[in-house]
């Protein structure tokens, strides 16, 4: 084989290695419908360039996937998002995002195996597209928080009619956050740590 100069083989980013001293990792899921942030959050929140599996959106998806309220998105997520954040020199937190188009939702099973919990992210203008995310969760046994994305022209409701509305248990944390923010989506991750904590501990 013929190699030039100009045939370099690269490896990752020094920045994006993962540390010698790690040697524990957790994994944590962010789900939710079509275009409620979750390829956003993972961005926001990661240590490394985020892998990302976002295709243009094509004619084949009309009349299949429900785009409603987010007619101008252009691309989508098809298989996953990946991320990473060092909770400390020993132990790792992976993040992975769910693709949110329903067609696409055979993918969750591998991408739950193992998580400790998951962050439902959800949009306020388009309620309906959280009420299947929720029960598949629920169906699972997955522990969740639910954190309201609070996008610009998206309506404001108090925390109980938004509990009413997606049938959650008091327990359920529900955080509002704003997913381009790397201290809200951190935040929104410190209380499902905290949520999963208070599950495993039993109370005195």
């Amino acid at each position: 084989m013929d190699f030039r100069s100009s045939d370099t083989i690269t490896g990752p980013r020094t920045e994006d290695v993962l540390p010698t001293t790690a040697t524990a990792a957790v994994k944590v899921v962010i789900v939710g419908g079509f275009g409620v942030g979750k390829t956003t959050m993972v961005g926001s929140v990661s240590e490394i360039r985020p892998l990302t599996t976002e295709e243009t959106m094509t004619q084949a998806g009309v009349g299949v996937d429900d785009n409603a309220g987010v007619e101008t998105k252009t691309a989508t997520t098809v298989a996953m998002d990946f991320g990473r954040i060092s909770l400390s020199e020993e132990l790792i937190l992976y993040l992975f995002g769910t693709p949110g188009q329903e067609r696409f939702w055979f993918l969750w099973n591998g991408l739950f195996e193992g998580a400790l919990g998951a962050v439902v992210l959800i949009d306020t203008r388009r309620l309906e597209v959280s009420f299947d995310v929720i029960g598949r969760l629920e169906e699972r046994g997955v522990p969740f928080v639910v954190a309201v994305n609070t996008f610009p022209d998206a309506p404001h409701h108090p925390v109980e009619a938004l509990r009413r509305a997606l049938d959650l248990p008091d327990e359920v944390p529900m955080i509002d956050c704003d997913a381009r923010m790397r201290a809200s989506s951190r935040d929104v991750l410190m209380t499902l740590m905290r949520y999963l904590h208070s599950l495993a501990v039993p109370l005195a």
